[in-house]
């Protein structure tokens, strides 16, 4: 069991929307503490939650982000052959 203290606004406003929901505050609180703890619990890094778009789209090489190096180095050479007179 636990205890909440609200101050008296948000205890108003947690009134008024339990009504809304035809829920009790009890169902909306714990709703809301297992919400909370469900969208902190897994937090990513932006690398990790870009994972599978890097390197897709611009490109038809799906593992330029690992192998960047590889193909930055092929793009140069390529780069430069254009330029040198034949």
């Amino acid at each position: 069991m636990i205890s909440l203290r609200l101050p008296p606004e948000l205890e108003r406003k947690l009134d008024s929307f339990a009504k809304s929901e035809g829920k009790s505050r009890t169902e909306i609180v714990k709703d809301s503490i297992l919400e909370y703890m469900k969208a902190r619990g897994s937090k990513k890094s932006p690398f990790d939650l870009g994972l599978d778009l890097f390197g897709k789209y611009s490109s038809d090489n799906d593992d330029l982000a690992q192998n960047r190096k590889k193909y930055l180095k092929k793009f140069i050479g390529m780069k430069n052959e254009k330029r040198s007179p034949h």
